[in-house]
């Protein structure tokens, strides 16, 4: 998902061309530290491709590392990737997977969203966050509105109305039952909204499947059939976003088309 580049090579001078990616979300400062097999870790420098955003030099770039795989990073494609769902966020978000915390977080200091509940399954994570204590870092205000529990995202019902569900439980960013997945769980919340991750993939792998164009006509078709109240759809920008974004699928479209790209 990221280039690791050495620290001593002068990456930031010798690509004068290619922007430093920033971003108006809070960036938790991160104590280099695990539990069990879970690790987290630090590259001075990196290249990295949005979401939808071209590539872009990160610098201080902290990945969550389970057995060599990322899970979960500072980069550029898992900012943006929930993005959407962070700032348009309001009242009770239930957010379904810890991974670095910056997303409870960045809910939690929207003035919009009254309170932030996040279900993860994970001792390990669970232990991991009590030691890093990200939210010393924010608001009293903020600080109180977070509340983590341990569950399973497939069994949890909530114990108040949800206005935003947030599904982040997936090392892959698509995998063929994702939107049956997020069904099974909304079933069990009926969230006003949901913003799962990597959507805009399955947006388009779906539509693309249904012979539809990846513009907002074709966007709305397939999420009526995803029967969820997504976020997003309803967004003016939403299906060039969708667009940009479809160049992570790959060659996982689905059986039976030609990549449309």
């Amino acid at each position: 998902m990221t280039d690791i580049v050495p620290p001593d090579n002068g990456l930031a001078s010798a690509l004068p061309t290619v922007p430093v990616f920033k971003t108006d979300l809070f960036i938790p400062r991160y104590t280099l530290t695990g539990q069990g097999l879970w690790r987290l870790r630090s590259a001075p420098f990196s290249l990295s491709t949005g979401y939808w955003s071209p590539t872009m030099l990160v610098e201080n770039l902290i990945g969550l590392i389970r057995n060599g795989d990322t899970w979960m990073s500072t980069a550029p494609l898992e900012l943006e990737s929930q993005e959407l769902g962070i700032r348009h966020a309001a009242g009770h978000v239930l957010i379904y997977g810890m991974g670095m915390g910056w997303c409870a977080i960045n809910c939690a200091l929207m003035p919009a969203v009254t309170r932030v509940t996040v279900v993860e399954l994970d001792p390990d994570i669970l232990a991991l966050h009590r030691e890093l204590n990200l939210v010393a870092q924010i608001p009293e205000e903020a600080q109180a509105k977070l509340r983590v529990v341990q569950g399973d995202a497939y069994e949890y019902v909530p114990d108040a109305p949800v206005d935003l569900l947030m599904p982040d439980i997936w090392l892959p960013l698509m995998n063929d039952g994702r939107v049956e997945e997020v069904q099974r769980m909304q079933a069990k919340v009926g969230a006003a909204r949901v913003y799962f991750w990597g959507q805009e993939l399955e947006l388009a792998r779906h539509a693309v499947a249904a012979g539809r164009e990846m513009d907002t006509d074709g966007i709305a078709a397939t999420t009526v059939e995803f029967g969820l109240p997504l976020l997003g759809p309803d967004l003016s920008d939403y299906a060039d976003k969708v667009r940009k974004a479809s160049v992570h699928v790959r060659d996982r479209w689905l059986p039976g088309r030609v990549s449309p790209v």
